[in-house]
């Protein structure tokens, strides 16, 4: 594509930005785009992501499955709606240095995927072109504007963050599906199984790790995220501070 090619947008995204020139052909509108994000959601949240189907989709907003597709092409155009929805918009992020930024940026980001598990389960094909999701970048990016990394290494920060935060909930979303009690009982059985197949001998660091006196079992635990959010962020410290010694 040449830089002369004009760029179409698709429908889903001008009605989301509100710049949708004209519905397909037919009645009035019904509603809105954001009521199909929320009719979607509300299966998601139920049922998971194998839940939302266009006909059920239409049918919690009381339509028929054709009429739903005088907003979306497919079902890629409804998971764009149903994340837009799901994020919303994110937290103000005022506080006085970077690195306390970009955790209320990672931690609202961590909420938002434990409120809605089945994000984790929506293919990602492209970055995100949806308004909200355009404003959680926005202010992911802004969390390092007063360091001296130029913008594309605050991307790529801000990348990072966002993967470490994806793979972490992803990692613990079974876990926090499951009764505390139920939890609590399948870690105390890993820990005995573990205990049984890993001879201190030829797994020295596992038993160390996690079976020994000082060993912590609580995967899903807060302190586990903030100590690898922290990890990363000190990474991302290190690399300011290079540049910082390099500019001096």
């Amino acid at each position: 594509m040449s830089d002369e090619t004009p760029v179409e947008l698709p429908r889903v995204l001008e009605q989301l930005w509100g710049i949708e020139r004209r519905l397909r052909p037919g009645p009035k509108p019904a509603f809105h785009i954001t009521d199909i994000g929320r009719a979607a959601i509300k299966l998601a949240d139920t049922g998971g992501l194998a839940a939302v189907s266009m006909s059920k989709v239409a049918a919690e907003l009381g339509f028929t499955t054709m009429s739903l597709y005088r907003y979306v092409d497919s079902k890629d155009d409804l998971y764009v709606v149903m994340l837009d929805h799901a994020f919303g918009v994110p937290p103000s992020l005022d506080q006085p240095s970077w690195r306390e930024r970009i955790t209320v940026w990672a931690e609202a980001f961590r909420d938002a995927m434990v409120r809605h598990p089945w994000i984790l389960q929506v293919p990602v094909f492209e970055p995100p072109l949806s308004p909200n999701q355009l404003v959680w970048m926005e202010h992911g990016l802004r969390a390092f504007e007063d360091t001296t990394l130029p913008p594309p290494e605050r991307l790529s920060s801000m990348l990072l963050v966002n993967i470490y935060v994806r793979g972490t909930v992803q990692i613990t979303a079974d876990m926090q599906t499951r009764p505390a009690e139920v939890a609590r009982e399948a870690d105390r059985l890993y820990a005995r199984r573990l205990e049984l197949l890993a001879d201190p001998d030829r797994f020295p660091a596992i038993n160390a790790s996690l079976i020994g006196p000082d060993a912590h079992q609580d995967d899903g635990d807060p302190s586990e995220f903030d100590f690898g959010l922290d990890t990363v962020l000190d990474g991302i410290q290190s690399r300011i501070d290079r540049r910082d010694q390099g500019a001096s």
